[in-house]
């Protein structure tokens, strides 16, 4: 007897792949359950009794019509009349024996073969059905996509993030509704130049009362869920294998369908109760011809008709199965009315196989695929790593990383994090904020509670902004930097800002500046005071001159790109400063003099080898800073003496030899620079420069300094460091407001002990080599290491 439980691993599935069965699939595994039960008591009832009994039947050779009758009706016409002679056979005492083996050779030669296996073909049809319906479930290709999306699929409907995304969608009223519809409308003219950059909406994160009813782990594991579906995604619908099987083993299913039914259909009749037989056995038993009875023949015809009629019903599901399939493209999959009932809008709609087994899962039950939706939403995602972002960084975790900038702002710098927290808005002392680095940025109304926000950095971050945060930050924010990769990484929402006083752009921008439409919005700006622009311009935007009336201060820094063309500054009449930094400028730009509210102009590290131009700049009557450092200027000319104005200079990292006795003419210079040059003597007249506070000759060829270079006593800071020098003057104690003093790197035996003359140096501002320190007297030594 063969148990049903030795097909229970064909029958059965993990009771997770039910939510792929639709009705029909788990209809006809049920038939094929009741006709594996019928293939298997046929087995039994065959195995447990005889094949065939039979009855002695007399031959009538005589007859000539018997040859042309069937053998059943010969064999039933048989019977012997009275007149005949009475048949008698032999006896050998072996009657069990010749019963079996007639019976054996009975079944073997006279009944049909579907008589004898139709139990055992049944079995194999079922086994094979049940294979078809499962095959997809065994096979590697798609059993694994299957496992990994049931899976997947369970946690998203068990997670505590679906019902709270979806609560929170129902739970919208129609007054927030209409006040969005409300912001979308006003000020639209205001708002026109960053439409392309304002974020819808409903995509905009902000923080619910009900935040708390998810905790940490169950964010995190939220957040891990729409990582998953993410690359499921994007692996399943690169292909339609998990569709092409189920279409294939359908389409097997209903040839095999077909084939059974048409044969079985043809050979059900072959199954009789009396089976006529000829074994030769006379000289054994005295009879050739049998009439055998097929004990079981009037049962297992009954089998058969009920086995044909669950056929049948098998196969009404196979060709309903095949109308699924075509009736509709089941490889395109839309969300549209779990659209419009959850009210979440940015569901996108999938294709190939991670349709098609959406649509299955609708025919087992479409919740399935509502909680589904949830995680392919951005709208849902962005909800919930901006909850993860708050319970990651509380208001008090944030209040620590709160530093002073050098122009003395509170900043608060945020670098990669997957999004901007909420928790951001609730530290109010915050002055200056810097976002790095940081993912999707929405800054949301909260940014009214920083009151004291006045300066705005992103670092490779763009950032998009609701119509109130834009509303608010025009009114209080002045200073805003921006780093970039790309020029389309500027948010539009920046040109907006009327009332924005400084403007840091620090990224490459294309070199045929007409082509650059961020530079062409600087016109938007108009409160704009200082501009940075830290790029590979070219030359001068012209719009620059757009803002000509109101910019104090322009700094163009290059990344070595010459800068050809600054016809543009010609314009810039109220420019107070001009920075033009590694522009491969190989003299002054003539359009620099006539600015004449020029006070400083800083062109470091370009290719100056001669600044005899300098004499135009006389012209700009304000100008009292001049940095012309990390050039290859090899002298200054002697009409420098023209800048009579001139407060600082710096000249440092240069190849200057000689310094003219003109240069000292500029007597209201306070801060002069000529480190790093290749001087080896200082004219006597630097004594005429009284006002002199900075001095700084380190890393030149001094091997003597002038005694009247110590009248300068308003000298504060002189650096002598990396010289060649190897006395210092005891008139240096006449220098009573020195604060900081280098001699490293010289060739001095001793100090002299006039140095405790100078009360404003201490040991923190005298560079010096130890041992030379030691050359000092006690009271002199004692006197440094005092405290200020």
């Amino acid at each position: 007897m063969i148990p049903v439980a030795e097909f229970k691993q064909f029958t059965e599935q993990q009771p997770a792949f039910k939510v792929l069965k639709p009705w029909w699939d788990v209809l006809a595994e049920y038939i094929t359950i009741a006709m594996l039960m019928i293939g298997v008591f046929g087995c039994t009832l065959q195995t447990s009794a005889d094949y065939v009994s039979q009855i002695i039947c007399k031959e009538y050779t005589e007859n000539p019509q018997a040859t042309n009758a069937s053998e059943e009706d010969q064999a039933i016409t048989t019977a012997p009349p009275t007149s005949t002679r009475e048949m008698s056979g032999l006896r050998n005492n072996l009657d069990l024996q010749q019963y079996s083996f007639i019976n054996q050779m009975c079944y073997e030669t006279a009944l049909h073969w579907y008589a004898k296996y139709f139990p055992y073909l049944v079995v194999i049809h079922t086994l094979i059905f049940i294979i078809c319906g499962n095959f997809w479930f065994k096979f590697p290709g798609t059993s694994s996509k299957i496992e990994h999306f049931i899976s997947i699929l369970g946690k998203c409907f068990d997670s505590p993030w679906t019902t709270r995304a979806l609560s929170e969608v129902s739970g919208e009223t129609t007054q927030e509704k209409t006040a969005e519809r409300d912001i979308s409308k006003t000020n639209f003219d205001e708002t026109s130049p960053v439409t392309g950059d304002l974020p819808v909406p409903e995509k905009i994160v902000a923080e619910t009362p009900s935040a708390s009813v998810l905790d940490k782990k169950e964010g995190e594991q939220a957040k891990a869920l729409f990582e998953k579906v993410k690359k499921f995604r994007h692996h399943v619908e690169e292909g339609d294998i998990l569709y092409s099987m189920y279409m294939r083993q359908t389409i097997l299913k209903v040839c095999k369908f077909v084939l059974i039914t048409v044969y079985n259909a043809a050979l059900v009749g072959k199954i009789h109760f009396i089976v006529p037989c000829r074994v030769h056995t006379e000289d054994m038993t005295g009879y050739n011809s049998f009439c055998c009875n097929h004990t079981k023949a009037h049962l297992f015809s009954k089998l058969a008709i009920s086995y044909l009629c669950f056929l049948g019903i098998y196969g009404l599901t196979c060709f309903y199965t095949l109308y699924w399939l075509f009736r509709r493209p089941l490889k395109e999959y839309s969300f549209r009315s779990v659209r419009e009932e959850t009210g979440i809008g940015d569901i996108p709609d999938v294709k190939n196989d991670f349709a098609f087994v959406l649509h299955l899962i609708d025919q087992y039950d479409s919740l399935y695929s509502k909680r589904f939706a949830v995680f392919l939403s951005e709208v849902s995602e962005n909800r919930l790593r901006q909850l993860n972002l708050n319970h990651e960084w509380p208001a008090d975790k944030l209040r620590q990383k709160l530093q002073q900038t050098p122009e003395g702002r509170l900043e608060l710098h945020l670098f990669k994090l997957p999004g901007l927290p909420d928790t951001v808005f609730e530290v109010t002392e915050t002055e200056s904020l810097k976002l790095e680095l940081l993912n999707e940025v929405i800054i949301p109304p909260l940014v009214s509670k920083l009151v004291r926000l006045e300066e705005l950095a992103l670092v490779n971050c763009p950032a998009k902004v609701q119509h109130a945060s834009l509303t608010y930050l025009r009114d209080h924010l002045k200073v805003l930097q921006i780093k970039f990769d790309d020029v389309k990484e500027i948010p539009l929402w920046v040109f907006s800002l009327r009332g924005l006083e400084e403007l840091h752009l620090f990224g490459y921008l294309s070199q045929d500046v007409s082509k650059n439409a961020t530079l062409e919005s600087l016109r938007e700006l108009k409160s704009l005071k200082v501009l940075t622009l830290k790029s590979n311009l070219s030359k001068v935007p012209q719009t620059v001159a757009d803002v000509a009336s109101h910019l104090l201060k322009l700094s163009v820094q290059n990344d070595g790109t010459k800068l050809l063309t600054l016809n543009a500054l010609k314009r810039l009449s109220l420019l107070k400063d001009l920075e033009l930094i590694r522009c491969d400028l190989e003299r002054i730009p003539h359009a620099v003099f006539s600015l004449n509210n020029l006070q400083m102009l800083d062109l470091k590290e370009n290719s100056l080898h001669t600044i005899e131009e300098i004499i135009s700049l006389q012209h700009c009557r304000k100008l009292s800073v001049l940095r012309l450092w990390h050039n290859q200027i090899a002298y200054i000319p002697e009409h420098i003496r023209k800048l009579k104005g001139l407060e600082e200079l710096c000249l440092n990292r240069n190849k200057i030899l000689v310094l003219p006795p003109q240069l000292f003419l500029c007597t209201k210079l306070r801060h002069l620079d000529l480190s790093y040059n290749e001087i080896r003597e200082v004219p006597p007249e630097i004594g005429v420069l009284q006002m002199l506070q900075f001095l700084a000759l380190t890393g030149n060829f001094l091997e003597d300094l002038p005694n009247e270079l110590f009248f300068c006593q308003r000298l504060k800071t002189l650096k002598l460091g990396q010289n060649k020098l190897t006395s210092l003057s005891p008139k240096i104690g006449s220098l009573v407001s020195l604060v900081k003093l280098e001699l490293k790197g010289n060739r001095f035996d001793v100090l002299p002990p006039e140095l405790g003359s100078c009360t404003s140096l201490k040991k923190t501002g005298f560079s010096v080599e130890h041992s030379l320190l030691e050359t000092l007297p006690l009271d002199v030594k004692e006197r440094l290491s005092e405290e200020l």
